[in-house]
């Protein structure tokens, strides 16, 4: 898989949109999921922010298409977040990923694969010890082969 790895890149602000979009894609593919995407614009200006820092916490890698150069066709994007430290991880840096999607016309060719490993070595160089995920049915298989197991967690959410 050295090949497709080797064409990851680091998503730039001008990929902004085509990141967007790849992420409506992965959206899109959640049962009752809301197909809007008028949220697109006001998401832009902090998207393209993020996009534009070199050590900042959150980073997507892409692959693109092989017929439209400069366009991505595979995504994904996480962040580190900060805990105070505990025993195993002093730095209390916690990986998450949360958006990886493929263009339907662009599947299994390794790319969400390889944006995944580049993405976990990323996290690796952080000093993240551990990397959680929420994972679709379709998408479990990949994380499970990259080493992600099912955890039971007492996650309780609060939305404001």
């Amino acid at each position: 898989m050295g090949g497709v790895t080797s064409l990851v890149r680091r998503a730039v602000p001008e990929d902004a949109e085509e990141v967007l979009r790849l992420r409506q894609v992965m959206l899109d593919s959640m049962s009752g999921a809301d197909t809007s995407t008028d949220w697109h614009a006001q998401s832009l200006p902090a998207l393209r922010a993020k996009l534009a820092e070199a050590d900042g916490d959150f980073v997507a890698y892409v692959v693109d298409h092989p017929e439209r150069p400069g366009t991505p066709a595979a995504l994904a994007a996480g962040t580190i977040e900060y805990r105070i430290g505990r025993p195993g991880n002093p730095l209390g840096a916690v990986g998450y990923v949360f958006s990886v999607a493929t263009d339907p016309g662009a599947r299994r060719r390794g790319y969400a694969r390889a944006c995944m490993e580049t993405l976990l070595d990323w996290f690796r160089r952080r000093g993240a010890d551990r990397v959680r995920l929420t994972a679709s049915a379709e998408g479990a298989p990949l994380y499970t082969s990259l080493g992600f197991r099912p955890k039971p967690h007492p996650l309780l959410e609060l939305h404001l």
